[in-house]
């Protein structure tokens, strides 16, 4: 199940410390993002997942080799090099369960994910959900490998806990009731939704045309969504200050995060890129006193050590050590964050 390769000596070190630093990278970005969605408070929640996403998908198509028109036959007209040329012949070949897949992974890790933090940040304070999302990597150590019928790894289980303490460290925790407890759960399963959804459709299709097509369906079902909850209302020309943050979060979070996130996934697998899903929260709280809404204290020092230390035991990147994976011949499937 899990679509990282198997690569040996200095170069398999290069290749997977490359995927450590992009899953890093992704992260980042995501937790830096919190400040634009502090601009669009205001702004219909549904319309503007639609406006991210839909301005996204229309981005990541082109990266993707897509070239607007299609072949004799069907088959799409090749456009780019390596292996996201010809995207229209690989989508004709994903099969209905393939599908099934992308249409949750929008759902779940992308349209779900921001409407469960959503509400739960109504009825708890925004620390709550943090602290579940931040158990991510804990849940992913576990069920990554039993999917792909192997025992989770020592190390990146002793990894994950450590990021999950660091990232309860750097949030601390707040008032909420059982309703945000409950949608906090559903954040958590949204964000390994996000990793674990993926891996079997990111081999067919490369990051590229996976964030592509997730980010397309992903617009559909926000503004369907939109529809149902909001009514004629869903959407509404943005003002400058919340064009700039949806710009922000098409271009830079979803865009060049997705793909990044992607391809770490591919590189270094599900469970270690998900590792690195404790810097959000550390991001976003070194990224909160240049805006005036937050503070970076001892105890955000402190967790933010804690998250280093569990990403360096469980990547195993800093250490050296090996990234074993299983190949064709394994009992798993052939072919792992989302803010």
């Amino acid at each position: 199940m899990n679509p990282a390769p198997r690569a040996g000596g200095g170069a398999g070190a290069r290749h997977r410390l490359l995927g450590a630093l992009l899953a890093a990278v992704a992260c980042c970005l995501v937790g830096a993002s919190f400040t634009a969605n502090s601009v669009l408070g205001d702004y219909p929640h549904a319309g503007g997942q639609a406006l991210r996403y839909g301005l996204a998908c229309a981005l990541l198509l082109p990266l993707a080799g897509w070239r607007g028109r299609v072949g004799r036959g069907g088959r799409g007209v090749r456009g780019g090099r390596g292996p996201d040329g010809q995207p229209a012949g690989r989508l004709r070949k994903l099969t209905g369960r393939q599908w099934a897949r992308l249409a949750g992974l929008a759902a779940v890790g992308m349209v779900g994910f921001n409407l469960a933090v959503l509400a739960a940040e109504g009825s708890a304070e925004p620390a709550v959900p943090g602290v579940f999302v931040g158990c991510a990597p804990v849940v992913v150590a576990v069920i990554v490998p039993a999917l792909d019928g192997r025992r989770p790894a020592p190390a990146v289980v002793a990894g994950a806990l450590s990021v999950a303490a660091g990232a309860f460290v750097v949030q601390g925790w707040g008032r909420t009731d059982t309703a945000g407890l409950l949608w906090s759960a559903a954040a958590l399963g949204g964000e390994v939704g996000f990793a674990v959804l993926a891996v079997p459709v990111l081999r067919p299709l490369g990051p590229r045309l996976l964030s592509a097509v997730a980010c397309g369906l992903a617009a559909v079902e926000s503004a369907l969504l939109g529809l149902v909850l909001d009514g004629p209302g869903w959407l509404r020309a943005p003002d400058g200050g919340e064009a700039a943050a949806l710009l922000w979060q098409a271009v830079v979070v979803t865009v060049v995060g997705f793909v990044f996130w992607y391809v770490g996934v591919q590189r270094i697998g599900a469970e270690r890129a998900t590792l690195f899903s404790g810097l959000i929260p550390v991001s976003a709280a070194a990224t909160a006193p240049l805006v005036g809404t937050g503070g970076y204290g001892t105890a955000q020092a402190a967790g933010s050590l804690l998250v280093a230390l569990g990403v360096a035991l469980g990547s195993g990147v800093l250490g050296g050590g090996s990234v074993r994976l299983p190949g064709r011949g394994s009992r798993g499937r052939p072919v792992p964050r989302r803010p």
